[in-house]
């Protein structure tokens, strides 16, 4: 497996990674991280893709919030997916190594869809304020054709900020260690392997992490503090209560989401490390797209209420076959 080489020979030298994720952990420690993340895994999976079925076919649910919420948790399946599946893999096999293209196209995927989730849970935070502060036009301003624009938008501004981030990690030879100190492709520590000068595709990726991560920041902190103005200056304190409960499941995942991904982006390079790395990339790869449907199922009671229904459809159909 290459892994050093010189930089006059560098475009040919690194055609491979070795991801090294947990492969220093023992047997048994391995053995027990396979369990413990295909258990998450599962149940990421299995949430995400009951509130995409509820979502998208119970009429009760049909307003702009739980349209946002169904393409939420396809968001989450979809970039759950890209990176799990292959960390368990490579937790019973010895064979580590990713080809180049494949790396480059876990990369672009995880940079695609994370960006598209972070825009999007920026239009959430938008229609909660316009739901709690402009509820007369509501249905007038979050038009279905209005979300479906925002959705879209979201995707496209995603995949084109991937190839972006794409070209800046990949752009340079890579003719140094081709071991990545983590379980799947990211940025920072590719680019550190690179034998050209890493600084400059490091700036452009921490002031596009401004732009993707601060904006969308923006939008959710000025919507929320409309809101709270709103509810404090004309609601009694059951509607205090009821709307803070509807905001809160929302604001618990921003949190989550954009801690982790602001250490793993934002940071200086010398803040970063195996150590370090490994917990923040677990967090937002596969503890929030977990986390999402149970925060926001457990804290609403329509979606509590529309899955018992859903449950209670395939329990009933199940007996009818038997």
């Amino acid at each position: 497996r290459p892994q050093k080489g010189d930089s006059r020979n560098s475009s040919s030298t690194v055609t491979e990674f070795i991801l090294v994720g947990f492969e220093q952990s023992s047997p048994s420690t391995r053995a027990l991280l396979f369990t413990l993340f295909l258990a998450l895994y599962s149940l990421a999976m299995a949430m995400n893709g009951l509130i995409i079925f509820i979502t998208w076919t119970d009429p009760r649910l049909n307003s702009p919030m739980y349209f946002f919420l169904g393409h939420l948790s396809f968001l989450d399946v979809c970039f759950i997916t890209t990176t799990i599946p292959q960390m368990l893999v490579h937790l019973v096999t010895k064979n580590h190594t990713v080809s180049f293209a494949s790396c480059l196209t876990q990369m672009y995927l995880v940079f695609g869809v994370g960006v598209a989730e972070c825009i999007l849970l920026a239009f959430m935070a938008y229609d909660r304020y316009v739901a709690i502060c402009h509820p007369l036009n509501y249905a007038q301003i979050m038009s279905q054709k209005v979300c479906v624009r925002l959705v879209c938008s979201s995707w496209i501004f995603g995949m084109v900020n991937g190839i972006l981030l794409d070209y800046m990690t990949f752009r340079g030879p890579f003719c140094r260690e081709n071991h990545i100190e983590n379980f799947f492709c990211e940025a920072p520590i590719v680019i550190a392997l690179s034998c050209g000068d890493p600084e400059f595709s490091l700036k452009v990726i921490f002031m596009d992490a401004i732009v993707v991560l601060l904006s969308p920041m923006v939008l959710i902190v000025t919507s929320y503090a409309r809101i709270l103005a709103s509810i404090l200056r004309r609601a009694s304190s059951a509607g205090r209560g009821k709307t803070f409960s509807t905001c809160a499941s929302h604001l618990t995942v921003v949190v989550f989401f954009y801690t982790s991904a602001m250490f793993s982006y934002m940071n200086p390079r010398s803040t970063h490390g195996p150590d370090k790395d490994k917990p923040f990339s677990l967090l937002y790869t596969i503890i929030t797209p977990m986390c999402n449907p149970v925060i926001y199922s457990f804290r609403n009671k329509e979606m509590k209420g529309a899955m018992g229904r859903a449950l209670g459809r395939g329990s009933l159909a199940q007996a009818e076959s038997v």
